[in-house]
């Protein structure tokens, strides 16, 4: 049975950092990453990497956050610098097996950016 399980949500002042861990477990997955959803508004992609290290940002976060990938741990991991209130939102790890092509939610950790 597939299990995404994150870490590291909390709350931070703007300017501040965070970082968010997501160990998944029962497959091997070709793509994990992070989006993330604000109440009222669609859940939107925040980084995702390969496992072959190719990684992918949003523009709203590019050069503030980093994402990693330990596929020993099967874990992913978002760096995130510099925080602005707008990255306030309920982080969501996603996590995508090959054989057959599904897709994988975690329960989602918040992360609130104070002003």
């Amino acid at each position: 049975q597939v299990q995404l399980v994150e870490s590291g949500g909390g709350l931070v002042q703007a300017g501040g950092s965070l970082r968010l861990s997501c160990t998944a477990s029962g497959s091997i997955f070709i793509v994990m990453g992070w989006h993330r959803q604000v109440p009222g508004k669609q859940r939107e992609l925040v980084a995702t990497i390969t496992n072959g290290g190719s990684t992918d940002y949003s523009d709203s976060v590019k050069g503030r956050f980093t994402i990693s990938r330990d596929n020993a741990k099967n874990t992913v991991y978002l760096q995130m610098y510099s925080l602005e209130p707008e990255d306030t939102a309920v982080y969501y790890c996603n996590a995508v097996r090959a054989f057959p092509r599904t897709a994988y939610w975690g329960r989602g950790t918040q992360v609130t950016v104070s002003s």
